[in-house]
């Protein structure tokens, strides 16, 4: 496989640390955009069935709207993905206090998760295929978390069609590790823009996590059969959205964690799929982590421009998850999340385009 790697400038932070962005492009005129800041995939270009070529991921042009507005775009998410009830959770005996960005409640690692830090570029490479590596090392008590944890992130195109993103991470200290990557999809392509709700998706997961009036999980998996979020034969997101169904109003749309088959697995195995007639692309979702968070874009309220000044309204993308469950660390029966000196966390996950 050929391939190349385009490292370019993308503005600098108010203390003057420059922001670069590191562009992967592969065969096919697919190509991933990365930015150091929140280590974010910026764009993601990808040809439909006719070959025109359309960036399928919601962000922004330039540094300045980042910085000004929080809305996880395409970012690394970290210490803790998803929620933590209450700021709280404890590890042998010890109580730690994340702090409450949403209610009560710590929501991706608390106000200034991974995705609001400057990541340093540990390695690029164009041979055997384009990759860059970005690190970043939380201090011990950052957010309230222990641990200086350090955390090394690979994102590569292996693959014609395929960007893999691989987390790696150490502890000093007894800590939970979480991590996951927030890209928001389009596959009509954004400049297009509109909903997604018309996009087809197969999740192979048999149960999924109900949640209370805080997205809290309510307790074990439930069963998706007879239920709205039964995608495993595949259905358009819109079909059943508007159903009436307790979970979908309290997540206003989809907003859940799927548990998928096996928990954590030894190597990514397909996840998920969702096809987009009109244009043809597909993008096949394989992981190795025990859980899915399925989010239909209820939230995007249309403030502030995104790129090609488009306005994103509710349900104009989609998010799909890998990561742990929700509120692990103060559920003994969930997959777990802790991680200790010596031992090291391990998420890859690979996103595979391709056309119908």
């Amino acid at each position: 496989m050929t391939g190349r790697l385009i490292r370019e400038s993308f503005g600098a932070l108010p203390d003057g640390r420059p922001v670069e962005r590191l562009r992967l492009v592969g065969e096919g005129s697919f190509e991933a955009a990365i930015i150091t800041y929140g280590a974010a995939v910026q764009a993601l270009h990808v040809p439909d069935r006719a070959g025109a070529v359309a960036d399928v991921v919601l962000g922004h042009d330039a540094l300045a709207p980042y910085l000004a507005h929080r809305r996880y775009f395409g970012a690394a998410i970290g210490r803790y993905a998803n929620r933590i009830a209450d700021g709280a959770f404890a590890l042998d005996g010890v109580t730690y206090r994340v702090p409450a960005n949403e209610g009560a409640n710590a929501l991706h690692g608390g106000f200034q998760g991974f995705d609001r830090r400057l990541w340093r570029v540990e390695a690029v490479e164009e041979d055997p295929v384009p990759q860059a590596s970005l690190s970043y090392v939380s201090p011990d008590g950052e957010e309230g978390f222990p641990g200086n944890l350090q955390v090394r992130l690979t994102y590569a195109i292996p693959a014609p069609g395929t960007l893999s993103i691989a987390f790696e991470a150490t502890t000093d200290r007894p800590t939970i590790a979480n991590l996951t990557h927030h890209g928001f999809f389009n596959l009509a392509g954004v400049a297009a823009g509109g909903s997604v709700l018309d996009h087809h998706l197969t999740l192979l997961a048999e149960q999924y996590l109900p949640v209370d009036t805080a997205s809290i999980p309510l307790d074990g998996p439930a069963p998706v059969d007879g239920t709205p979020f039964d995608f495993r034969a595949g259905a358009a997101i819109g079909a059943h959205i508007r159903d009436p169904h307790e979970q979908l109003s309290l997540g206003h749309g989809y907003d859940h964690n799927y548990c998928l088959p096996g928990g954590h697995a030894d190597a990514p195995r397909l996840a998920a799929r969702v096809e987009h007639p009109g244009s043809g692309r597909v993008m096949e979702l394989l992981t190795d982590q025990p859980g899915l968070q399925f989010y239909s874009g209820n939230f995007l309220d249309g403030a502030g421009a995104g790129k090609s000044g488009r306005l994103h309204r509710q349900s104009d993308a989609f998010c799909l998850e890998p990561q742990g469950w929700p509120d692990a660390p103060n559920r003994p029966d969930y997959p777990g999340v802790r991680l200790d000196p010596g031992d090291t966390y391990r998420h890859v996950s690979l996103y595979r385009f391709s056309t119908i």
